[in-house]
């Protein structure tokens, strides 16, 4: 059986400055009455984005239209 160390303390290997990009891409994507297509290359472009941050960013995206929806 091997043992896995779980890191305590230090960094997540998140970047603070990298989540405010993808919250503020998902935000400006969630505005967006026709938002632009391909999303993905879109968001990297526009935000300076990775792949993965541009697609957390459309997920998160999608959440804020649910709740938008929800408590509008």
């Amino acid at each position: 059986m091997t043992s896995m160390t779980i890191p305590t303390g230090g960094t997540t290997g998140h970047s603070h400055e990298h989540s405010a990009a993808v919250e503020q891409a998902a935000i400006w994507f969630a505005d967006q009455k026709e938002p632009p297509r391909p999303a993905v290359p879109a968001l990297k472009a526009r935000f300076g984005l990775t792949t993965l941050e541009a697609t957390e960013a459309l997920a998160m995206a999608q959440r804020f239209r649910i709740v938008r929806k929800a408590f509008a």
